[in-house]
């Protein structure tokens, strides 16, 4: 059954990540476009979402919020409203403000806001069902990975439909504590930045080695995405994966033993503690009135 089937869904705020939940459940054909309201500032912007996806896209945040149609008897069983808090972190305090008072006791909001705590979203819009996601880039393609967790407060049926959403996206999963998702923002949502480094910094060493820069990125490119394919098909620990292709004393041991000795682990180990410090930082500044 599809427990999205009779929601309202309203996006605050209408960026790459609202657009990308947006298309994705059109695509899984999880809701109709009927049931979408948006909004957002720029008139282009909103006539672009409108022609694109077939939805409504208004320029009021407060106007946007209030469930939809198939939400117009509150008490009705399965009927239920969503709305999807997707604004930039410097524009918080402003939404926040726009939006107190405004949510009905059975609206859900979901935040996608980066740093934005469950107690601040709570505090200042008076509102205790409340889910905190942290998306990462590849959900533009279908293939991200999103953790999730949410209050007491947020009932059972409500859960389900927070996993259909997310799972637009790519992969869903719920961790049990809010510090849990700081860790997830070092990890997965950061994690492409990572990837992203470790790709160029190979693509510039087929470069001088001498491949042209495009040979030397389609090599890396399919390479890095096949190891991922088979490790997940495989199911073995990395370290496994890594001695089936490690020979001794070739090509691979030699280069372990280079990167190894120029402390690679350790660098991404600190990479991604700094990012999870840097998320714990970043949470305790949005607390909207500092």
């Amino acid at each position: 059954m599809n427990s999205l089937q009779d929601a309202s869904l309203s996006f605050i705020g209408c960026g790459v990540i609202a657009e990308a939940i947006i298309g994705g459940l059109l695509r899984r054909e999880l809701v109709t476009s009927a049931q979408i309201i948006g909004s957002h500032p720029r008139p282009a912007r909103r006539e672009e979402l409108q022609t694109k996806y077939g939805i409504s896209v208004v320029e009021s945040n407060s106007q946007a919020a209030k469930p939809g149609p198939t939400t117009a008897d509150a008490g009705s069983a399965g009927k239920s409203s969503i709305v999807i808090l997707g604004v930039k972190p410097q524009r918080l305090r402003t939404i926040l403000n726009e939006l107190r008072g405004q949510l009905q006791e059975e609206q859900l909001l979901l935040s996608i806001v980066a740093g934005a705590k469950i107690e601040t979203l709570a505090s200042e819009l008076g509102h205790p069902s409340i889910v905190r996601a942290m998306p990462n880039t590849p959900a533009q393609i279908g293939q991200g990975m999103t953790a999730w967790t949410a209050t007491p407060q947020v009932a059972d049926a409500q859960l389900a439909q927070v996993r259909a959403l997310l799972g637009a996206l790519g992969k869903e999963m719920y961790v049990e504590t809010e510090r849990m998702i700081d860790m997830a923002t070092a990890l997965s949502a950061t994690g492409p930045t990572y990837i992203f480094l470790v790709m160029e910094a190979l693509v510039d060493a087929g470069v001088h080695m001498g491949f042209s820069r495009h040979v030397a990125q389609e090599l890396v490119l399919q390479t890095m995405l096949g190891s991922v394919l088979f490790a997940k098909e495989s199911h073995k620990h990395p370290a496994e994966l890594r001695n089936m292709v490690t020979s001794p004393g070739g090509t691979s041991a030699e280069a372990i033993y280079q990167m190894e000795k120029g402390g690679l682990r350790t660098v991404l180990s600190k990479a991604v503690w700094a990012a999870f410090q840097r998320a714990v930082a970043l949470g305790r500044r949005e607390k909207v009135g500092e």
